[in-house]
């Protein structure tokens, strides 16, 4: 039994390392699925991530979607007591701040 619950655990981190393996397809699975979405909602929390990769643990996703904002593809925004991603240059503050 041993044995097979490492086995389990292996496989589990191999999935892990295939979402920060191939960070161009995580790339493009956020995008795509933040452009689906940007229709009715232009920011969403980190958990909300966790739904585009469900066997991937939270802190792996995180990496993935942090340097997406260094990179410049995505950005936070922040209420002071929540933070916030999205797809760079989008949203309602950016509308309104043109506006200045």
């Amino acid at each position: 039994m041993f044995s097979g619950s490492s086995l389990s655990f292996t496989l589990k981190e191999k999935n892990m390392s295939e979402l920060l393996d191939n960070q161009e397809s995580a790339r493009d699975a956020v995008v795509e699925w933040l452009t689906k979405k940007s229709k009715s909602k232009t920011k969403f929390y980190i958990k909300d991530f966790y739904k585009i990769f469900p066997d991937d643990k939270p802190r792996m996703i995180k990496k993935v979607v942090n340097k997406m904002v260094e990179d410049g593809i995505l950005e936070f925004w922040s209420s002071g007591s929540t933070t916030m991603y999205g797809l760079k240059g989008v949203g309602i503050q950016h509308e309104s701040e043109g506006e200045e």
